[in-house]
C-alpha cells in the first residue's frame, strides 16, 4: 500500500477485541507478538509508531473476577486500574523482543480541550518518539467520568493523530473497511476502496453509533476520519484480527482509505494561522532572521510584550520595525514572558523560580 510506505509517522488504533479473548478474557498473545513484529518493521524502515490501545477494563474485570457485563462507572475504573498495568506490561514485553523502548501515556478529552495541556502532551509524545520510543496511549478510564471521557478509542485515535502530526491512522476493527450499507444485513452493500470527502451520504452509510461490534461502531470511525482528514492524516479501516495486520495492509489486504488533501504540518500552519490573537511578541533582528531560518523563538530575543495571554495562547510576532511576522502558541503566560525578555534560556529557572521550557514559542508551532 502506497499510503503506509510513504506516511512517516503512524498512529495504530487496537481495540480490545483484537486484544483480548472475550471468552477466557486472556492476552491473545500470538497476535500480539506478530503485530509487535510488524510494528518493529516499520520502526526499522525509519517510522515513527504510535500505538492507541484499549484492553485495560476487558483485562481487569477478569482480574477483579468482574462480570461479562456492562459494568458500574466505579468497577470499570478499578477494572481499568488492575488491567492497565497488565497492558503495559504485555506491550512493554511484546516490543522489547525486538530492541524497542515502550511509554505508557494516558490521557483524557480534557488534556486536548484545553491547550496547555494539549501542548505539554504534544511536547512529550515528540521527545518519546524523537528517543525512537514507542508510545502506548489510552483513555485515563481509572479518573475519567462522563463529561472528561473521548468514550471510544476512534476518536482519541485521531486526537491523537492531530496532536502528533501523523500522516497515517490505522484502525483495526473487525471490519474491512466502510460499506455503503450494513453487509450483516445487506447483501448488495459493497465496500468503498478510498473516500476523498466526508459528504452526508458518507456519513449516512456509518449508520449509529452502536452498530458495530466495538463500542462505537462505524460512525465514530468516520468521526474519526472527519478530524484525521482535516488536519492533513489520512485513515484506514481494515480487518485486523488475523495475525500481522499491517504486514498484510502493504500486501494489499481489503480496507478503506480515507484521504488528506495536505499534509500534516500545513494543516496545522494553517490552524495555527487563523486563531484569534491573544497578544504580541515583539523580537530583535537577531530573532527575526533565527526565525526566518526556520528557528524556534527564544526568550533572547524577545523585546517587548503586549497584552495579556496564556500558555498555549496564540500570540502576534513581530519584528523590530512592526512587520507582523507571523503567529504562534507561547509556551509562557505573558507576565512570564515579561520577566524572561532578552535572558538565556538557562536563566529561566532563576528567574521564574520553577524550571521551564527553553523556547518561547516553538517552530511547530509557528506559521510565519
Amino acid at each position: 500500500m502506497d499510503t503506509l510506505t510513504a506516511a512517516r509517522r503512524l498512529v495504530v488504533k487496537i481495540g480490545s477485541a483484537l486484544l483480548v479473548d472475550r471468552e477466557t478474557g486472556d492476552l491473545r498473545r500470538d497476535w500480539l507478538a506478530a503485530i509487535a513484529e510488524d510494528i518493529a518493521e516499520q520502526k526499522a524502515a525509519g517510522k515513527d509508531v504510535i500505538l492507541v490501545s484499549s484492553g485495560s477494563i476487558a483485562l481487569g474485570r477478569g482480574l477483579l473476577g468482574l462480570p461479562q457485563t456492562t459494568l458500574p462507572l466505579e468497577q470499570a475504573q478499578a477494572a481499568a486500574a488492575c488491567g492497565q498495568i497488565r497492558l503495559a506490561h504485555a506491550w512493554a514485553e511484546a516490543l522489547a523482543r525486538h530492541g524497542l523502548t515502550t511509554a505508557q501515556v494516558l490521557v483524557t478529552l480534557e488534556d486536548s480541550a484545553d491547550r496547555r495541556r494539549y501542548l505539554n502532551t504534544r511536547a512529550t509524545l515528540a521527545t518519546l518518539l524523537s528517543h525512537g520510543a514507542v508510545p502506548i496511549v489510552n483513555e485515563n478510564d481509572t479518573v475519567a467520568t462522563d463529561e472528561i471521557r473521548y468514550g471510544d478509542n476512534d476518536r482519541l485515535a485521531a486526537q491523537i493523530a492531530v496532536t502528533t502530526g501523523a500522516d497515517l491512522l490505522i484502525l483495526l476493527s473487525d471490519v474491512d473497511g466502510l460499506y455503503t450499507g450494513n453487509p450483516a444485513s445487506d447483501p448488495q452493500a459493497e465496500r468503498l476502496d478510498t473516500v476523498d470527502d466526508i459528504t452526508p451520504q458518507i456519513e449516512a452509510m456509518a449508520g449509529d453509533a452502536g452498530s458495530g461490534l466495538s463500542k462505537g461502531g462505524m460512525k465514530t470511525k468516520v468521526m474519526a476520519a472527519k478530524t484525521a482528514m482535516a488536519s492533513g492524516c489520512a485513515m484506514v479501516i481494515m480487518h485486523g484480527a488475523d495475525d500481522h495486520p499491517l504486514k498484510r495492509l502493504l500486501g494489499g489486504a481489503a480496507h478503506t482509505l480515507f484521504t488528506a488533501d495536505m499534509d500534516p504540518h500545513a494543516a496545522r500552519k494553517r490552524w495555527i494561522a487563523a486563531m484569534k490573537s491573544q497578544g504580541t511578541l515583539v523580537i530583535d533582528a537577531g530573532a527575526t532572521q533565527a526565525l526566518a531560518r526556520g528557528k524556534s523563538l527564544l526568550p533572547a530575543g524577545l523585546t517587548r510584550v503586549e497584552g495579556t495571554f496564556g500558555r498555549g495562547d496564540p500570540v502576534t510576532l513581530r519584528a523590530p520595525d512592526g512587520t507582523t511576522l507571523g503567529q504562534g502558541l507561547a509556551r509562557y503566560t505573558a507576565a512570564e514572558a515579561r520577566q524572561i525578555a532578552g535572558h538565556h534560556s538557562a536563566e529561566i529557572e532563576q528567574i521564574l523560580g520553577y524550571p521551564g521550557r527553553a523556547v518561547l514559542v516553538h517552530r511547530d508551532d509557528m506559521a510565519l
